[in-house]
């Protein structure tokens, strides 16, 4: 039998409201409209199907404060993590957004009308303290506080929603299962048992053998549920993920594993994390759900060191269990013993036993090189999927973004590098220069510190889709705000696929020789007040904090530079 939903109810906003879509899709031509962004898109697709029961809508500052400071909704439900539609103030002021008004939500992709939200407040988050109780550090290391920092507005809408329509999905649309869907499934299957497995990452032999040792254990059947929503930076994505799971699927005992899709945008907050994905699963109708060693944790942090022990999230589902209602099967390590030709739990072999494994650092630098992966730790048709979407790294695109004053010399050095990168052949090369860019990309911006962020943003968003076909890109804008960069890092490393290579430059030339050697005069004319908002003379450069390179013309000619950069790439076998 299905597990209950959390909260007691499983809140099918879409079956609820389906007597009335039509008329709420009526009322949603004459509603102002924010076109939500890609992580409030999932948020309302598991809102509304009930992935997220009991929660009915955004949270309001009641229930926001409450679960940042004691996972707790304010009615006293267990929900680890804020659900919440950030907005900014220019869009509160056009949309005339007050406590009662109704707007539509729509769909950033084709701007169907999803849901209609009544607004019960708005409300300004303290992001710091959200960082620092939520994910544990205010370190911009963290994908989600570098997306705190970067990409969430400075106000909040809390408030219920009725929903419309499901938002639609042109891929895989047979193994998307809404939490309804999939308990029916499991009731017409008579599943009486299910372990959910979540990952986001490709799966291997180890995995099918720890997932079927799972199912034996407790005579259940399997769940395969992984994200396809956003995840980290920089992870394989989902296209190529769904195709591994679905020749893995084959490996299994007939009858015991099913795979359906999950469209989370994950938040990499470890601890909080386990717990939140527990009910989610249980909402999708699971008994028991695999927890891992550092369950969604996102690495490293500034000073290289775990951000989450390796066994909190574990500890953290734990302390929970009564209130979960969902039995956690802790993630055993498994290893390959080749005398016998299987995979064991590590703790369980002998000692003096050889074993072989591969981490995820050694699978990547293979995929990369071309280096044979062992059938043993792998599939054929596994593999053969990942060296489709992966290509050598020598062919893969990636990203130099030059940053520096006006007259640093980042723009002769960008020309040089297109030249260099010419003649080697083997890729097509994009220059993007900033002022360029701005006359053809930009026109209607101005030099605001929004207008040049949003700049930067777009500059990144067409070099990542350039790195994704393979290119060389040299972007080059001053870009003088470390937010800026941070955003164009990330845009990279999350849309570029195999080619988020991202490489920050820092041309450190001084001002004082940037300012001399100005032919154009804009230096002089910002001294004399002509020009207003100038970099280096009224506005600020921040110096980059996690530059891979920092080059100044006035201690390297532009040939060294070049080849110090060209180096660069060759370290990192892309050349």
């Amino acid at each position: 039998m299905a597990n209950a939903a959390h909260g007691g109810i499983l809140k099918d906003l879409v079956a609820r409201d389906d007597a009335i879509s039509s008329h709420l899709r009526e009322e949603a031509f004459t509603l102002p409209d924010i076109v939500l962004t890609e992580r409030q898109l999932c948020d309302l697709e598991l809102i509304i199907n009930g992935g997220f029961s009991p929660l009915e809508g955004f949270m309001n500052e009641k229930d926001y404060q409450s679960v940042v400071d004691t996972l707790r909704l304010a009615d006293g439900t267990l929900f680890p993590i804020p659900i919440t539609l950030d907005i900014s103030k220019e869009d509160i002021d056009r949309l005339s957004l007050a406590p009662g008004v109704r707007v539509a939500l729509r769909d950033p992709r084709d701007d169907q009308a999803l849901a209609i939200i009544t607004v019960d407040d708005i409300y300004t988050p303290d992001r710091v303290k959200e960082a620092i109780q939520v994910f544990g550090a205010d370190d911009p290391a963290h994908p989600s506080v570098a997306y705190l920092r970067n990409r969430v507005q400075d106000f909040y809408i809390g408030g219920k929603v009725q929903a419309i329509q499901s938002p639609s999905h042109f891929d895989y649309v047979a193994l998307r299962y809404t939490p309804s869907e999939l308990r029916s499934h499991f009731k017409k299957l008579a599943w009486r048992k299910v372990v959910a497995f979540q990952t986001r990452n490709p799966m291997h032999r180890a995995h099918r053998e720890l997932t079927v040792r799972a199912a034996r254990q407790r005579q259940a059947n399997v769940l395969i549920h992984p994200v396809v929503g956003l995840t980290k930076p920089g992870d394989v994505d989902h296209y190529t993920r769904v195709r591994v799971y679905q020749a893995i699927m084959q490996k299994y005992p007939n009858g015991m594993g099913h795979l359906a899709l999950l469209p989370l945008a994950m938040r990499m907050a470890g601890p909080r994390e386990a717990v939140w994905h527990a009910i989610i699963r249980k909402n999708y109708g699971a008994t028991h759900f695999i927890v891992g060693r550092d369950h969604a944790g996102p690495g490293k942090n500034s000073q290289g060191k775990d951000f989450y022990g390796p066994y909190d999230a574990q500890d953290l589902v734990i302390k929970y269990h009564d209130e979960l209602q969902i039995e956690m099967v802790p993630f055993q390590q498994m290893t390959y013993i080749p005398s016998t030709d299987e995979y064991q739990p590590a703790d369980e072999v002998p000692r003096g036993v050889q074993t072989l494994d591969i981490s995820g650092t050694e699978l990547r630098k293979r995929l990369r090189t071309g280096a044979p992966i062992p059938d043993w730790f792998s599939y054929d048709a596994v593999v053969k999927v990942l060296r489709e979407s992966y290509p050598p790294r020598h062919k893969q695109g990636f990203v130099l973004f030059l940053t520096g004053l006006h007259n640093s010399g980042k723009d002769a050095i960008a020309k040089a590098l297109q030249v260099t990168l010419n003649q080697q052949g083997g890729r097509s090369v994009s220059l993007l220069l900033g002022e360029t860019v701005r006359q053809e990309l930009s026109p209607k911006l101005g030099f605001s510190a929004e207008d040049r962020h949003e700049n930067v943003h777009r500059i990144a968003y067409v070099s990542a889709e350039l790195a994704r076909a393979g290119a060389a890109v040299i972007a080059a804008p001053i870009a003088p705000y470390e937010r800026s960069r941070e955003l164009a890092r990330q845009t990279v490393l999350q849309s570029a696929g195999a080619g988020g290579n991202f490489f920050l430059i820092h041309v450190a030339t001084p001002l004082e020789h940037c300012e001399k050697t100005d032919r154009r005069g804009l230096y002089t004319r910002a001294r004399l007040g002509e020009i207003t908002g100038f970099t280096g003379v009224d506005d600020p450069y921040e110096a980059p904090e996690h530059a891979e390179l920092t080059v100044d013309v006035t201690k390297q000619s532009i040939p060294e530079i070049v080849h110090s950069i060209i180096l660069l790439l060759e370290t990192g076998s892309l050349l």
